[in-house]
């Protein structure tokens, strides 16, 4: 595994330990996961002990430590999300993407996570797609959102409202 964008990203804070958890967030946003020899390298580079840099990686929940999918698909199952049809959405999905809650699609494509919430109730049931929020989801916006990301173009609207007609 090529560690140079590691020894870039630590130089980018000048070497400082203080700064461990947003080097670890730069390397996931390089990696979209923390592999262990990124890990092992950062450890060295900042003079810390492997167990440290562990004990960070594992305590926030936006770290991982298993490999992703391109696109990262959280179902939020808060209350307003959860009696609106969330657990049909995330149960939809699991079917589609033939993975469970906390796994990645073979291809690494998707990758499905359930959150407690997304703090978007009024827009409940709603999910997110990497950064991007889908509301007042149905099983029809979720088909139509599975095929964007699995790379259809759509037309009118995006995802949610729009004609999913697949590339030539």
């Amino acid at each position: 595994m090529e560690l140079a964008t590691v020894d870039q990203v630590i130089e980018g804070y000048g070497g400082d330990k203080s700064w461990l958890v947003m080097i670890l967030q730069d390397l996931q946003d390089e990696y979209n996961y923390l592999p262990r020899p990124v890990l092992d390298r950062v450890a060295e580079r900042l003079d810390v002990g492997l167990s440290r840099v562990y004990n960070v990686a594992t305590f926030y929940s936006s770290f991982s430590l298993k490999e992703r999918g391109k696109h990262i698909i959280r179902v939020c199952d808060g209350t307003a999300c959860h009696l609106r049809g969330g657990p049909l959405l995330r149960d939809q999905i699991s079917r589609s993407l033939d993975i469970d809650v906390g796994e990645t699609t073979e291809d690494k494509l998707f990758t499905l996570e359930v959150v407690a919430c997304l703090g978007a109730c009024a827009l409940a049931p709603v999910m997110t797609v990497g950064q991007k929020y889908h509301g007042q989801m149905t099983l029809e916006k979720l088909r139509k959102m599975l095929d964007f990301y699995r790379g259809a173009t759509v037309s009118e609207g995006g995802a949610e409202e729009g004609t999913v007609e697949k590339k030539k």
